[in-house]
């Protein structure tokens, strides 16, 4: 089982950079690519998704991040995503959304990528996003800057709420979420960032990196089976009538 690179932010439409973004991660040897639409596109079809997965021999794998603006806003446009087929994020610093969204049975992971939005994540919402199975993301971008000061002062935010969603034992994943081409790295790369600089031991950056993915896409892949009504229950079809 290899490691993931968990968001990587492409504009699906423009295949040709598409390409060459999926060679580049090819060639570092990155096995598990989850790739998120810069442009506001929900419903990737199959034949698309085939034109894009023949560019490597990378799993590729999809995920929509839903920014909304205020509460009415998440209710509004939370209903587009019945039965969603990919993963299916939010991303904001409104703590009210985020305890809605994490309460909705149709998100998966919470994403506190952004310092702006890190700085809301209360013990509470972590709290909350174990005790409804959801998956909290943290991503390594904002310490890949090149001024010092906005550097340290964003690792020291990473450092304090990993650390925090580490001690309530939350389920999380730690996610590149580069935008620079140069500046993706393979996810061992980034494991040895996390241990030396954020003081998580390999064998627990192993399950962010590489189990909590795998969870999160058998979620997926749960609810795309219509035959699954609920959890543990599957419908046992008669083949003889």
């Amino acid at each position: 089982m290899s490691y993931f690179e968990s968001r990587l932010r492409v504009d699906l439409e423009d295949l040709k950079e598409t390409e060459k973004i999926l060679t580049f991660c090819e060639k570092l040897d990155l096995k598990n690519l989850i790739l998120e639409p810069k442009n506001d596109v929900k419903i990737i079809s199959e034949s698309h998704k085939k034109i894009i997965e023949n560019f490597s021999n990378t799993n590729i794998y999809y995920r929509y991040t839903l920014k909304p603006k205020h509460l009415q806003d998440f209710r509004k446009r939370i209903k587009d995503f019945n039965k969603f087929p990919e993963i299916l994020s939010v991303e904001t610093p409104n703590k009210e959304i985020q305890i809605h969204a994490i309460r909705d049975s149709r998100v998966d992971l919470i994403s506190f990528s952004h310092p702006e939005i890190l700085k809301t994540l209360s013990k509470g919402v972590i709290s909350l996003a174990k005790q409804n199975k959801k998956f909290i993301e943290f991503s390594l971008f904002p310490i890949i800057v090149d001024n010092k000061s906005i550097q340290s002062k964003n690792f020291r935010y990473l450092y304090r709420f990993i650390q925090k969603a580490r001690t309530l034992k939350a389920d999380y994943i730690i996610s590149g979420d580069f935008n620079e081409l140069f500046d993706i790295r393979h996810p061992r790369a980034l494991m040895s960032i996390c241990n030396t600089l954020l003081d998580i031991p390999l064998e627990e950056l192993k399950k962010i990196f590489k189990e909590n993915p795998r969870k999160l896409l058998r979620r997926i892949k749960k609810r795309r089976d219509n035959t699954i009504l609920e959890n543990g229950v599957k419908i046992i079809r008669n083949r003889g009538l």
